[in-house]
């Protein structure tokens, strides 16, 4: 009941705030001369604005209510004063609870007195002006803020709400104007100023609606985070599926008003036209107003059901799902395709032929829908491939190296013997199957399939191949450990673009995860440098590596002068005493606890593009290093035995960390999971 009550209240207050946005603007664009057949319906419009404004925060302290009854589970906390105190002080967003129903009350004072004031256009884009700051406020309590509170996550959804309020808010007074004008004497005076009226605000509207449906779009994709798939999987995915839809046919609504019903209020056009003009408007945009009042009921939806990024698809429920990148290189994919897209380019041409031939409404609709089905008749099927119920699913196992590690040893036990040592398909038995495995490592197989689709073969096996389940051998976090490893495969060979030189402003290669113990008691994590340091990560042989690492040794303090961490990873296992003497020998920190897992993950990506290191069981060198920058990317990689002179020339190094130092990216950090 009390989320009913919240979402009622929070449609309810959301309507009026963008109401009275909307209306605002509408008024500031209007003629708003003295003229009697316009002061009636701006007077009658003007009356709204105080309850409008009222109602706002009364409708937030209702939504607030219901929070806080929600998050104390106990309704009788309300009456308590520490309850409110505490989640005022003590949370961000009851501070940000706060500055939202301030600026509603500042908005409901700034009304009352510009209803006292002459009537003038500064008025009206002071009111908008204010009427907005409860709709910022507000996008800072949205999805889009729970990860991020900054500018750029906050600014898409704010203007999102505030555009929403220039088309919205001002469907009523648009209504208002045109129903108003009904009742005034009919003369070519007024038929004119109303059509110049709604002509401007036609003028503004449709870009307003253009950049609503890009702001749209930006903040639905961060919500998706690019699983488009939830669209027809999960709840959030089927609301904003539907709200699309009903936008589509508002936009209709919108373009037949605007080329067909407006020109009719046109100067040159005779009083029974401007009456026809008149009711076609205010049949259709009547029509409009309810769909968008149900297009607002459903965003209120929205904005409280869990969006896609954070829902989990456990259970995809179709048998196929759509892939370009998995299908686009099969034989004739690509012809089907296109021929597709130009059916589909056929239909809109039709349809456009067909308006300016003025064909009836039976043939303009049927001809264009039969050449729309077919194009995607013949577009869409070559696009897909089998699906499975875990197709979706998300790894609960963080993509690290204790996960890689296990993942490894599984591989080595299970499947070395049939796809080979470095997930190729060479392996012993792999000639005496009855279907050609595929390359795991060098060819895009991983790309193409998501780690859902993974989980369910090694589960279960593949359909008409020789490839087992392990579903009863292996329990299930084995089975995701497996996933990660072959994932790790195929990304430790892309990295071979790695060089000693990084190249700036550009970040492809997202290493494994890992959490380590060293030498002085101190454990921590790879995510602990993020948005701090840069990393050089040293995996090193004792004591093969004794002479590189007398050099870090050395450098170290025009290193700590660049503000990067070295951490050195002992790739050989290292006696007690042999440990002790190389962690008293150097000043940065030394791993003891996790180094087995690092070397065995990292040197996944040991390949370079002169040495790809694919024949065999392949050779991991005795030393590496890699660069990873502060926002978790690996940028740079030395390995003395292929890279010869390298890092070994400290300036060289120093310069590439210079030029980390020196970058401006703003990227997102790498999931903590596989995709």
């Amino acid at each position: 009941m009390i989320d009913v009550i919240a979402a009622i209240a929070r449609w309810f207050q959301l309507a009026a705030n963008l109401t009275l946005l909307g209306s605002c603007i509408f008024l500031a664009i209007a003629d708003t001369g003295k003229r009697a057949y316009l002061d009636q319906w701006i007077e009658k419009l003007e009356r709204l604005f105080p309850w409008l404004a009222i109602s706002i925060p009364i409708g937030l302290i209702v939504i607030l209510t219901a929070t806080i009854t929600q998050a104390t589970g106990n309704p009788d906390n309300l009456w308590q004063q520490n309850t409110w105190l505490g989640f005022i002080n003590d949370t961000r967003v009851g501070q940000i609870w706060v500055w939202r129903i301030s600026s509603a009350i500042l908005l409901l004072f700034i009304v009352i007195y510009l209803r006292k004031t002459p009537r003038a256009r500064w008025r009206y884009l002071l009111g908008a002006v204010i009427a907005a700051l409860p709709l910022v406020a507000g996008s800072l309590t949205s999805h889009s803020a729970t990860e991020d509170l900054s500018l750029s996550t906050i600014t898409p959804f704010a203007l999102h709400l505030i555009l929403a309020g220039v088309w919205f808010g001002a469907l009523p007074a648009f209504l208002l104007l045109v129903y108003e004008n009904k009742k005034s004497d009919k003369n070519k005076r007024a038929y004119i100023s109303e059509y110049e009226t709604l002509k401007r605000f036609s003028a503004i509207a449709l870009p307003a609606m253009s950049l609503i449906i890009f702001t749209g779009f930006v903040v639905t994709d961060r919500m998706f985070a690019g699983y488009y798939a939830a669209s027809v999987a999960t709840s959030y995915g089927w609301l904003l599926s539907i709200k699309i839809l009903i936008l589509g046919v508002i936009l209709l609504i919108a373009a037949r008003v605007r080329a067909h019903w407006m020109p009719l209020l046109a100067n040159n056009m005779s009083a029974g036209d401007a009456d026809a003009g008149r009711a076609g408007i205010r049949k259709w945009v009547r029509i409009e107003f309810i769909l968008a009042l149900l297009l607002l009921l459903l965003a209120t939806i929205i904005a409280n059901t869990t969006p896609v990024k954070y829902a989990a698809i456990e259970n995809w429920p179709y048998p196929f799902r759509f892939s370009i990148i998995a299908t686009w290189n099969q034989p004739n994919v690509a012809i089907k395709v296109w021929t597709g897209v130009l059916i589909l380019i056929l239909a809109a041409g039709v349809f456009l032929f067909g308006r300016l031939r003025n064909w009836e409404l039976k043939r303009l609709i049927s001809i264009p829908a039969i050449l729309l089905v077919l194009g995607l008749a013949v577009a869409l099927p070559p696009l897909t491939i089998q699906a499975y119920p875990e197709t979706y699913r998300r790894p609960p196992v963080p993509f690290d190296v204790i996960s890689i590690a296990n993942g490894a040893n599984l591989y080595a036990q299970h499947c070395v013997e049939c796809h080979g040592s470095q997930g190729m398909g060479n392996g012993i038995k792999s000639r005496t199957l009855s279907t050609k495995l595929p390359d795991l490592l060098t060819e895009p197989h991983t790309a193409e399939h998501t780690p859902g689709d993974f989980y369910h073969w090694i589960s279960y096996g593949m359909v008409n191949t020789d490839m087992p389940g392990y579903a009863k051998q292996l329990s299930e976090e084995d089975r995701w450990d497996l996933v990660n490893y072959v994932h790790a495969l195929s990304r430790g060979y892309q990295a071979r673009i790695l060089a000693p030189e990084i190249i700036p402003s550009k970040a492809y290669v997202k290493p494994p995860l890992f959490s380590y113990a060293d030498n002085n008691g101190v454990s921590g994590t790879l995510q602990d440098f993020r948005g701090n340091k840069s990393i050089l990560l040293v995996i090193f042989t004792w004591p093969q590596s004794q002479a590189r690492m007398e050099q870090l040794k050395q450098a170290y303090h025009r290193l700590n002068e660049q503000d990067i961490a070295v951490l050195a990873v002992p790739a050989n296992e290292l006696s007690t005493d042999e440990l002790a003497h190389v962690a008293a020998e150097l000043p940065f920190p030394v791993v003891t606890q996790s180094a087995a897992e690092i070397t065995t993950s990292y040197a996944l990506s040991r390949r370079t593009l002169t040495h790809p290191d694919i024949i065999g069981r392949g050779k991991i060198p005795d030393h590496m290093e890699f660069l990873i920058d502060r926002n978790g990317y690996m940028r740079a990689r030395w390995i003395p035995a292929v890279d010869q002179s390298g890092w070994s020339d400290i300036a060289k190094l120093s310069q590439q960390i210079g030029l980390l130092n020196r970058e401006k990216m703003v990227i997102p950090y790498p999931e903590d999971y596989i995709r």
